[in-house]
């Protein structure tokens, strides 16, 4: 399965009078919006309206340097100063490719703990059959619950209104408990 192209990058133009133009929404919009936009995944160019020159480099130090003044510090004094050291070194050449893969594996890591935690939320969904024991319990849930009418809520309620199946026959719960009882030894083998 091929990648989807990312989007293009969300055009913004800067008027004479320094007013940041959506080109998009055809409004005018601040530098908090234009990290909102990048906070949400998005991809910004600005450029300025009468040369065509290119300022998204110049707006996005200016974002995070009103962030740092606000207080909302990410960047150690020690990295400021490094970065700083680094436009009169030769380190120069090195420091952007370093930057970009750090980032690169924080937003690798980020995403591998997101899929880890997800698995971890719900380990027994790895497991063989799960799809089918889930089906199975919820004919279980409606058949019990089916004499209790309308008073019930949550999950319950909602699997026996998605339905109007009858309960299941004696065979049927037959069946269900021995696969129930099943699943509990494989678990207890876990």
């Amino acid at each position: 399965m091929a990648n989807p192209e990312p989007a293009a990058p969300l055009l913004i133009k800067r008027y004479a009078s320094r007013r940041l133009y959506n080109t998009e929404t055809s409004d005018y919009v601040t530098l908090e919006d234009i990290a909102g936009f990048i906070r949400d995944g998005r991809e910004v160019k600005i450029v300025d309206l009468k040369t065509g020159d290119d300022l998204t480099r110049q707006y996005l130090l200016q974002i995070i340097a009103e962030h740092e003044s606000r207080g909302e510090s990410v960047l150690p004094v020690d990295v400021l100063t490094d970065l700083v050291r680094s436009y009169t070194t030769q380190a120069q050449s090195v420091v952007p490719q370093f930057l970009a893969a750090s980032f690169e594996m924080l937003r690798e890591g980020q995403s591998k703990m997101m899929e880890r935690m997800t698995e971890m939320s719900n380990p027994m969904s790895r497991m063989p059959g799960f799809d089918q024991l889930q089906r199975q319990q919820q004919a279980f849930l409606k058949a019990m619950m089916g004499g209790w009418g309308s008073g019930t809520s949550g999950p319950e309620a909602e699997t026996q209104t998605d339905s109007k199946a009858p309960p299941p026959a004696d065979g049927d719960m037959e069946e269900i408990r021995r696969q129930l009882a099943a699943l509990q030894k494989r678990i207890s083998k876990l």
